[in-house]
């Protein structure tokens, strides 16, 4: 349940979420495009919000902070998100397993709403969501866990 989780927990998962938006924004880095991208972002998250069936994924959709600042270098913004998308699917495995696909799919999603929001750069954006996808674990068993 999500209420297990603390509010520092909630900012991991919740970094590793608006994280994946600003990786995909920052791989195509066409200034107009950027502004189509984070208003992609904005309604997903928006709408998540109010109409997820995750309590967990309407919990991390009411927080306000990305995480990152305006100023963030692109490589700092990739190697946090990554890294706390990781984390966020160890800590989910650990204590809220039931919530981590729920999660999986809110981040995917969000990802690709933010590329399909402005048309070009779609190798890169595609190699942004194939990083994500490696964090998640997305491609069958979960990272670290091979049977």
């Amino acid at each position: 349940m999500p209420e297990t989780l603390s509010d520092s927990e909630i900012e991991t998962l919740r970094v590793g979420a608006m994280g994946s938006g600003l990786l995909v924004t920052a791989s195509d880095r066409s200034f107009f495009d950027t502004f189509k991208e984070a208003g992609a972002l904005a309604k997903h998250v928006a709408a998540a919000h109010e109409k997820s069936d995750s309590e967990l994924v309407r919990r991390i959709a009411q927080g306000h902070s990305t995480g990152f600042g305006v100023t963030t270098p692109v490589e700092e913004v990739e190697s946090r998100t990554l890294e706390a998308l990781r984390s966020s699917v160890k800590l989910l495995q650990a204590k809220a397993p039931d919530e981590l696909e729920a999660y999986r799919a809110f981040v995917l999603d969000l990802a690709r709403s933010v590329a399909a929001a402005a048309h070009g750069g779609d190798d890169a954006e595609a190699a942004a969501i194939a990083k994500i996808e490696d964090a998640l674990g997305s491609g069958g068993e979960p990272e670290g866990t091979a049977t």
